[in-house]
């Protein structure tokens, strides 16, 4: 049963997708005082354009918790509506920039949970940046919200390892739970007047900073004369979503998952190379890298294996484009 204990702060939860799901739960579940829900508006998807539900609304429905799903965040009516649920904190996990109107009006002010140690890897795309530089280690981060972006004071951090192999998608599976316990502590200490803050200036100086800006379509492309640890790092940076980029016989191939092999040749990189049964790799600049799991232009996401029963390379050892 939701808690209501006046002593417990009354907190505002804003997120939208599955990896924000995971803290509102987790803060329920801690008896925490969610009030209130905000999420992003429902948008028309797929062939029929039925409207689709954000991950965040469908649990808040599922769990009785009021939703608000504001076209604009300054709108006056939703300010206006925000303000008299009389908040006293308010929590945002992967949702929109917050005009200054929304982050400063609860008492105890608003608090975001980022998917890096910061102040590394501001920006938008913390995990994949960290994986495609080949970070050994990450972790979730807690802050107060202020002007500049993933700049505010730290209140709790949590660091864990990354795996050689591991993607994007599985680090990002890990993060979302160990992130959502570290904003109940987050939210316990708050409550509890017990956090010291730090300013992430005061860590920044003592750092060369790395940056997680927005994933483009060039930043999914192989170049196959690089190293294959940074190749393979790209494409477990980049996978289940948005994917590594190559091409096969004039057609787009997404990479999801490799392996690296470091061995010397007198090739050139970009050449690929078959069984016609079991492995498919592309020469780069040390060795090969072996393609695990792949989707051709106009085809299905599958195994190497399962690929190779239905498509031959044009030529062993052609280079590819």
């Amino acid at each position: 049963m939701q808690a209501t204990d006046p002593s417990i702060p009354r907190i505002i939860f804003m997120g939208t997708p599955d990896f924000a799901v995971a803290s509102l739960d987790a803060l329920i579940r801690a008896g925490c005082n969610v009030i209130g829900v905000v999420t992003a508006p429902d948008k028309p998807a797929g062939r029929g354009m039925k409207l689709n539900e954000s991950a965040v609304k469908k649990y808040a429905v599922e769990k009785d918790l009021p939703v608000l799903q504001p076209e604009k965040l300054k709108a006056p009516e939703f300010v206006e509506h925000l303000r008299s649920l009389k908040a006293d904190l308010q929590v945002v996990v992967a949702f929109r920039m917050l005009p200054e109107i929304v982050w400063n009006m609860p008492p105890m002010g608003t608090v975001n949970l980022h998917g890096s140690l910061l102040p590394q890897y501001r920006g938008a795309a913390p995990i994949h940046w960290a994986v495609i530089n080949g970070e050994k280690q990450t972790g979730v981060t807690t802050f107060r919200l202020k002007h500049e972006i993933d700049t505010g004071n730290i209140l709790l951090q949590q660091s864990f390892s990354i795996g050689e192999d591991e993607t994007t998608g599985e680090v990002h599976d890990r993060m979302k739970l160990i992130g959502a316990a570290l904003l109940v502590e987050t939210v316990k200490g708050l409550a509890a007047g017990s956090l010291r803050e730090t300013e992430q200036a005061a860590l920044a100086d003592h750092q060369v900073l790395k940056h997680a800006p927005k994933i483009f379509t060039e930043t999914c492309q192989v170049h196959w004369d690089q190293a294959a640890e940074k190749i393979h790092n790209l494409i477990r940076g980049l996978s289940p979503f948005p994917g590594a980029l190559t091409e096969l016989d004039g057609k787009v191939l997404k990479i999801f998952r490799s392996q690296k092999e470091i061995s010397a040749h007198s090739g050139v990189a970009g050449q690929v190379f078959s069984d016609g049964k079991t492995y498919l790799k592309f020469s780069c600049k040390d060795g090969y890298i072996h393609l695990l799991d792949l989707q051709l232009e106009g085809k299905k996401r599958m195994a190497v294996a399962d690929f190779l029963r239905g498509y031959k390379p044009a030529a062993e050892g052609r280079q590819i484009e």
